[in-house]
């Protein structure tokens, strides 16, 4: 057990010196030819008490100093003050809907708006009926040529760096015109 208390002086030197700062208590050192050093709160002997030195340990003021201030951390943001993103639009700006194109070769052009304007990654593909007019582009306008007759569906595609649609307009109709021979 001896060597046991021995091995720990230090640390029980350590948190003696702490506990007396708070409750001024007295250090004992207890010397003893068989047992060695021990520090304790408690003046009685240890082992048989013939060869043992007790003293008092005088304590000295402890030196403190005042605790570093940290950097200050980020503060969480509220649900309120957290930035909404921006939603991604796209509209069809010409023709408009349920729009006709007069009698003609089956031509016309079609425009496009988008907010916010096109990341340097970000493209615009026109789909007609399903299928691209053209390749994906930054710009916002398109000319189509020789459309067929009948109903035709047009969407503008906002579309990322991967070709993956971020965001679409909504269908406009059109209807071409374009004269028919009939053969009797």
């Amino acid at each position: 057990m001896s060597r046991y208390l021995s091995k720990f002086a230090p640390v029980a030197l350590v948190a003696g010196l702490l506990a007396s700062s708070v409750i001024q208590a007295q250090i004992y050192k207890i010397t003893d030819e068989k047992e060695g050093v021990v520090f304790t709160d408690r003046p009685e002997s240890i082992g048989d008490g013939e060869t043992q030195k007790i003293e008092e340990v005088e304590l000295r003021d402890l030196n403190t100093a005042a605790p570093v201030a940290s950097p200050a951390l980020p503060t969480r943001q509220s649900a309120e003050q957290v930035p909404k993103p921006v939603p991604l639009t796209v509209e069809i700006t010409s023709p408009t809907n349920e729009t006709t194109i007069a009698m003609g070769p089956g031509n016309f052009s079609v425009s496009a708006s988008v907010a916010p304007p096109l990341a340097s990654s970000e493209r615009l593909l026109l789909t007609m009926d399903g299928q691209p007019v053209g390749s994906p582009q930054t710009g916002q306008s398109w000319f189509i040529e020789g459309a067929l007759r009948g109903p035709h569906d047009l969407v503008v595609a906002r579309t990322s760096a991967s070709g993956q649609t971020v965001a679409s307009s909504n269908s406009v109709r059109v209807y071409v015109l374009r004269p028919s021979i009939i053969r009797r």
